[in-house]
């Protein structure tokens, strides 16, 4: 089942492939090399979660369409660009009748569920008269015209918007990683202002000494060289680093067995570098700082490695990288603690962003503010009210029934003559 391993790695950042039918090409091993390796566990991988909003559609999308027999044999065939084209949804016209019909249902359930959320939205912010059917025009991962059938147009639109969006999934975890680091940096300096002279020099002396620690790590080996994955086979796979084979590596590390090493598969090997230079229990280690670097690592691996870049490393790919000269002899790895995030026109840009949204908030609290003291006001003024007209009631039923009830007249006798 190449073509799912091929749609959902492309498409999915950070997604295991979730194939297990479909048997990788042995590869002879010299059992005398790997008698004291581990065996790697090679269950079922769950693919996670791939943060789009549309990520349970997707995925049950794929399972139904997985059931129908001509539709697999047609993807096991496809690569990357037919399903990129969306040339391979028009076989969707060909599928059984009760596929589509699971699909159709699963089209209604994703409608219905998008409707949900807009009207969730809109009586948030007390919107009303909004026509939600014409709002579904925001998602593009389906096509909103048709909300009861599931058609070819669907598939297209559903590997295009997941390829898409997963596309610049990267980029926009650097840009908040770079975020993450100017907030840091900004705090810092606005705690050292509310600090006198003598406080603020013993805290940039602590936070330089920090800094010092950090930086005093050991030598990081280039993500992707000889030496990188040699040291994962003597230390993590518990074999002689003497006996080193890159085929026999690719095999250890293809988990699911299904023939290639995937995004998560390869970042799972830069683990012992990432130890040397971070430890969750040190104060000077940012983890934040780690998974970035961990993913520098990827995509550096990823861009010397991946040829025909569809997120995925074969084993072709794998042995061609061994034999260039990067792989022998790679320049020294620059790790983040050599890296310069932001200038400082970045930051102070940043900056009037934050003062901006900060001001933003205050003059929407400010508002708020009055109008909990407007609402307390009308409340106050309502009550006033109420306890008067309760007053005014009062001295109605007690004037009533005092009309009623006459007092007697001296002697006993009454005022009202009886009548004839």
């Amino acid at each position: 089942m190449k073509w799912r391993t091929i749609l959902l790695q492309y498409c999915f950042l950070l997604v295991t492939c979730i194939l297990t039918a479909l048997e990788a090409v042995p590869i002879d091993i010299d059992k005398t090399k790997v008698e004291n390796a581990q065996p790697v566990d090679s269950a079922k991988i769950e693919p996670p979660d791939t943060g789009l909003y549309y990520d349970e559609y997707l995925k049950q999308v794929i399972d139904v369409l997985e059931t129908d027999n001509h539709f697999r044999e047609k993807l096991q065939k496809a690569d990357i660009e037919e399903i990129k084209s969306g040339r391979l949804s028009k076989e969707l016209d060909l599928v059984s009748h009760h596929v589509r019909t699971k699909l159709d249902e699963l089209k209604r359930q994703e409608v219905a569920r998008l409707r949900m959320l807009i009207k969730a939205k809109l009586d948030s912010l007390q919107d009303t008269g909004i026509d939600h059917h014409a709002l579904l025009k925001q998602f593009d991962h389906l096509n909103h015209l048709n909300p009861e059938k599931f058609e070819s147009t669907d598939l297209d639109m559903l590997i295009k918007a997941a390829t898409s969006d997963l596309e610049h999934y990267d980029k926009a975890r650097h840009e908040e990683f770079k975020k993450y680091e100017m907030m840091k940096e900004h705090e810092r300096r606005e705690y050292l202002k509310t600090l006198n002279e003598e406080k603020r020099k013993e805290e940039e002396s602590k936070f330089e000494e920090m800094k010092r620690k950090h930086e005093s790590h050991p030598k990081v080996n280039h993500p992707g060289s000889k030496d990188q994955l040699k040291e994962v086979w003597e230390e993590t796979d518990g074999l002689d680093p003497n006996d080193f084979d890159p085929k026999t590596f690719f095999k250890l590390h293809d988990v699911n067995s299904d023939g290639f090493l995937d995004e998560q598969e390869l970042e799972a090997l830069f683990t012992k570098e990432l130890e040397k230079v971070y430890d969750p229990k040190n104060e000077e280690d940012d983890m934040v700082e780690m998974e970035e670097e961990r993913l520098r690592m990827r995509e550096h691996v990823m861009n010397e490695v991946d040829t025909n870049k569809d997120r995925l490393v074969t084993l072709e790919e794998f042995l061609k990288a061994t034999e260039k000269k990067e792989f022998l002899e790679p320049d020294s790895w620059e790790t983040l603690d050599q890296q310069q995030f932001f200038t400082e026109e970045e930051l102070k840009e940043y900056e009037n962003l934050i003062s901006i949204q900060e001001t933003e908030l205050k003059k929407k609290a400010d508002e708020l503010q009055k109008q909990k003291e407007e609402l307390q006001r009308q409340h106050d003024q309502l009550e006033a009210q109420k306890l008067e007209y309760h007053q005014v009631l009062q001295q109605m039923e007690q004037k009533k029934l005092q009309q009623e009830i006459s007092p007697s007249v001296p002697g006993g006798e009454s005022k009202i003559q009886p009548r004839m």
